[in-house]
């Protein structure tokens, strides 16, 4: 599995979060717009870090410790 930057995971989780708040309103341009920025800022980051490995592995593993992170080993 890939192991994405401390960078990445920040642009997924800031991604998550701006679909969460658009979502949570009705439908405008401009509610959503937050989250389309963010989730484009995503993309191209995942596009850079990846270079050329493989970008869809990257990006799964950055949105699986962001939406199901391991827990905490003690």
């Amino acid at each position: 599995m890939a192991n994405p930057s401390e960078n990445l995971i920040e642009l997924c989780r800031a991604a998550v979060e701006a679909e969460r708040k658009a979502t949570s309103k009705p439908y405008s341009k401009e509610t959503w717009a937050p989250w389309l920025e963010a989730a484009e800022a995503f993309q191209r980051a995942v596009t850079v870090e990846a270079g050329d490995g493989d970008r869809a592995k990257l990006e799964q593993a950055a949105k699986k410790a962001v939406l199901h992170p391991e827990p905490d080993e003690a």
